[in-house]
């Protein structure tokens, strides 16, 4: 079965700003972002892609373009289910604010009872995107062979559900998976099991040395902003 490079939109204006952006429309790359994503095709330099799925948002769009433009034989199939959280009355609101919110307890502690008001649920989240991983490994495989390698830009909650799926952990703990903006994560899927093989890669070992974390961000919804 294929090998999935799950690739994390470059960092948006909204992760600067520190708003939780869900699926508020015209959520561009800023300018790290922006370079970030220019550095995509050096790094999967070596990877034969066979396919480029990506969430319908706009800094996922902006992130895996550089790609595309390198690799002109690559056309992008757009996937809905690897849409960001749909975080409902949350959505565009300052991080900040909703740290005291008696819900935010629940989604880092207990995501699978967390629905969010106005959205959906982290449990829905999660089946909606596995779902989407499972047909498309079925489709890459049929068109390109057991040992393609494809590729899906999307989000940060999006990412950390899929590896925890993959490497069979409760939804519930996926809060201790992180991964910062355009990092690669890539999992090598099989017949009886799949394979955590690069967890939020992004090449700088800087981002590792310890620095302060503002209360509430230590699992920031939606993926934060990462490393300064």
């Amino acid at each position: 079965m294929p090998t999935l490079i799950l690739v994390r939109h470059g960092r948006s204006t909204a992760n600067t700003s520190g708003v939780l952006a869900g699926r508020t429309p015209g959520v561009a790359l800023d300018e790290r972002g922006a370079a970030q994503a220019a550095a995509l095709p050096g790094r999967l330099a070596e990877l034969p892609i066979s396919e480029v799925v990506t969430s319908p948002l706009q800094r996922c769009q902006e992130t895996i373009r550089p790609l595309l433009e390198a690799r002109p034989e690559l056309r992008p199939h757009t996937e809905e289910r690897i849409s960001e959280c749909d975080y409902g009355d949350w959505s565009g609101r300052k991080l900040a604010e909703l740290t005291d919110d008696p819900l935010m307890q629940v989604v880092q502690a207990h995501p699978t009872a967390a629905a969010f008001p106005g959205g959906e649920s982290m449990r829905a989240m999660q089946t909606r995107a596995a779902e989407a991983v499972r047909e498309w490994n079925a489709r890459v495989e049929a068109d390109h062979g057991a040992d393609a390698v494809y590729l899906m830009c999307s989000h940060g909650d999006i990412i950390k559900s899929l590896v925890a799926d993959a490497l069979g952990l409760h939804l519930d703990l996926f809060q201790r998976v992180s991964v910062d903006p355009c990092s690669i994560t890539a999992i090598r899927y099989t017949r009886l099991r799949p394979f955590l093989v690069r967890l939020g890669d992004t090449g700088d070992f800087a981002s590792l040395a310890p620095r302060e974390v503002p209360p509430g961000e230590e699992a920031a919804v939606g993926g934060g902003a990462g490393a300064p």
